[in-house]
């Protein structure tokens, strides 16, 4: 129990090591034939704002300077490409994504005199690379060469023809390199990770959907990690054994997706609740319906509801049902250990995204900050250039507030919600449904367009469009919060009739509901207070 409570402390919910998600989808699981890869990036300290890196030419000799993308510190040089290509976010021109979560693995192969650290692998390899299996030869050759600094790491790397996991760890400083496995999702399949390592065995003959550092077994080996025949090896037993905490804080996040695309994937639900670790999820599954890009995002917005590790019934969610609990997320009780649980949906996220990977059009980072639950993801092509005021660097940070930036605005709706969340999300889940399906609308609208116009105009198309989707969905946002604050302050919810609120003959606010709370909430109060609060005749 002990080493569990460590194993969520510092791997699963710490806020220094990133806590994320992601959900990968092969082309022919997908409703339009597109690839898609989810990510969540959950920090207490990441800002939600949207990178940019230039296309540009280099001459011979020139470097690069490698600063840890956690913490800013420097870690030396390599060298520069002679053409790099442009990216936004963690997606390419070429329609490359690359995300990833934190897995830690063993302490000791922690390298700390490798130059490459995880973050900084995501983005060179996005400015190096045209295709997924290209960027997992950029990242292996860079690792190679340079060293890898980093914790144990799962990366989703995938364009509009395949998707990928690759899991990396690190040689704890006793040679160059790493060791890692990547695993080509087959076709009409999908898969996903969190924070756990995902992969196990290696098809070793299967050179086409299974690449692997060709020391990946016999280091395991000579550090008495593994002993056993070639085929039986399991990467993720050697280098990052599951326990409890990992499966119910980590793998649950992967179930809780699968169940929405595979209902028989019910049958591993002991599985995820830590109860029964000798039936393993598996690393991907045939999903019982084609996906879409909708219901990916819904699925990025869960909190386990409708399961036994539903977040909005237990006690934790108080008097209006919050899906939230917050950190630390475990606690000590009359000298027992306990533990909220980790859903994928979180408030701490810096920034989410569901990379829509096409093949007969430019593809399409849809970008979100903040909560997934909460937020509204904005459509940006792959090819924009110009980012827009709303997420761009450097527009307000986690200390500086700024009324025009996405990050905040949405962070300002979102912690309105807390205090009446059953109500609130209902306003909320309204207004981010019309958004996203203009958002829809106006893509398909946009793809016409681009197929109309000269290609050397293409780009300043999809920057003006990029701007225009950003600002449109700020302004949508501010007005629902300024409706929220009115709505519901001090406590009472205004009445409404056809979107607007209602007033009397005399132009006064009609008096406000007044629902008070469950009868769960309120019999949880009187088995505290006991017969204190009740209402009983005046002796006299």
């Amino acid at each position: 129990m002990k080493k569990w409570c460590l194993t969520l402390a510092m791997i699963v919910w710490s806020g220094v090591v990133m806590a994320c998600t992601n959900f990968l989808v092969s082309p022919g699981a997908s409703a339009d034939g597109s690839s898609f890869i989810t990510y969540a990036a959950d920090s207490h300290t990441l800002y939600g704002e949207l990178y940019r890196y230039e296309a540009s030419d280099y001459p011979a000799g020139t470097m690069l300077d490698i600063y840890d993308w956690d913490t800013g510190k420097p870690l030396g040089k390599i060298a520069q490409a002679r053409h790099t290509y442009s990216v936004i976010g963690n997606m390419n021109e070429w329609g490359v994504t690359i995300a990833e979560t934190t897995f830690g693995g063993r302490e000791e192969l922690v390298d700390t005199t490798g130059i490459i650290d995880y973050g900084s692998l995501i983005y060179i390899a996005l400015q190096r690379s045209r295709s997924a299996r290209e960027a997992i030869e950029v990242m292996t050759s860079l690792v190679a060469e340079y060293g890898y600094c980093s914790e144990g790491e799962s990366f989703s790397i995938g364009d509009s023809k395949e998707v990928w996991i690759m899991e990396m760890v690190g040689k704890g400083g006793k040679s160059k390199g790493s060791l890692w496995v990547a695993v080509r999702i087959p076709e009409g399949c999908v898969s996903g990770h969190a924070n756990q390592s995902r992969i196990t065995k290696i098809d070793f003959k299967d050179k086409k959907n299974f690449l692997y550092a060709p020391d990946v077994v016999s280091f395991a080996r000579e550090r008495g990690y593994f002993k056993g025949d070639d085929n039986d090896f399991s990467f993720a037993d050697a280098y990052n054994p599951p326990d409890f905490g990992t499966v119910r804080g980590c793998d649950a996040r992967v179930w809780s997706g699968f169940i929405k695309m595979n209902k028989e994937m019910m049958a591993y639900e002991k599985y995820a609740m830590g109860m029964d670790g000798t039936n393993r999820m598996p690393l991907y599954i045939k999903p019982d319906h084609k996906i879409t890009r909708q219901e990916l995002s819904d699925i990025m917005r869960d909190h386990y509801e409708g399961t036994e590790m539903d977040m909005t019934k237990d006690a934790g969610a108080g008097a209006y049902h919050v899906p939230y609990r917050w950190r630390p997320l475990e606690y000590e009780v009359g000298g027992k250990y306990y533990f909220h649980e980790r859903a994928i949906a979180t408030q701490q996220t810096g920034f989410w995204f569901v990379g829509q990977m096409r093949k007969s059009n430019k593809s399409i980072l849809w970008f979100g900050v903040d909560d997934a639950n909460t937020s509204v993801l904005m459509p940006f092509y792959c090819n924009m250039t110009e980012v827009p005021h709303e997420v761009a660097v450097g527009n307000g940070d986690l200390l500086t507030f700024s009324w025009d930036a996405a990050f905040w605005i949405f962070n300002w709706v979102a912690q309105m919600a807390y205090s009446k969340y059953d109500y609130m999300i209902e306003d909320i889940r309204k207004v981010q449904r019309e958004l996203e399906s203009e958002m829809t609308s106006r893509v398909e609208k946009m793809d016409i367009e681009l197929s109309r116009i000269d290609t050397k105009n293409h780009e300043a198309a999809v920057n003006m469009f990029g701007a225009e989707q950003a600002a449109y969905v700020l302004g949508k946002w501010k007005t629902l919060g300024e409706k929220l604050i009115v709505k519901y302050i001090d406590g009472n919810v205004k009445v409404e009739e056809n979107g607007q609120f209602k007033r009397s003959p005399y132009n006064q606010p009609v008096y406000p509901q007044q629902p008070g709370y469950d009868k769960k909430y309120y019999k949880s109060i009187v088995d505290d207070t006991g017969d204190k609060l009740e209402i009983r005749k005046l002796k006299q």
